[in-house]
């Protein structure tokens, strides 16, 4: 299993469990897991709704591709620990990481 921990707009954390073989990204994770985020273009890093902070683990994400960045570019808020939870594909690598919801609400 993958144990990743999630923390919701209001600061909240919880642990979510992943089977090692599935093949989703976090933000299908997330919505598969309750959290309230928009995800308006449905996973194409076409509109930023689905931005994320990484607070724990960034090291063990691949670099952040140049449609990715661009949509992040975007983003007031946006930091050098921020990712598009639609890029993040889950992996064994993301094991014991931390993410914050920073996106759009639906």
């Amino acid at each position: 299993m993958i144990n990743i921990t999630i923390e919701d707009r209001n600061g909240e954390q919880q642990d979510v469990e992943i089977p090692e073989e599935i093949s989703l990204s976090l933000m299908e994770v997330l919505r598969a897991s309750g959290y309230n985020i928009l995800a308006t273009c449905g996973g194409m890093a076409l509109c930023a709704t689905c931005h994320v902070q990484v607070l724990k683990g960034l090291e063990k994400l691949p670099e952040a591709g140049n449609d990715e960045m661009d949509m992040l570019d975007t983003l007031p808020d946006a930091n050098f620990d921020s990712r598009l939870a639609c890029q993040i594909r889950m992996t064994e690598r993301l094991n014991g990481m931390i993410f914050k919801i920073k996106g759009d609400e639906q």
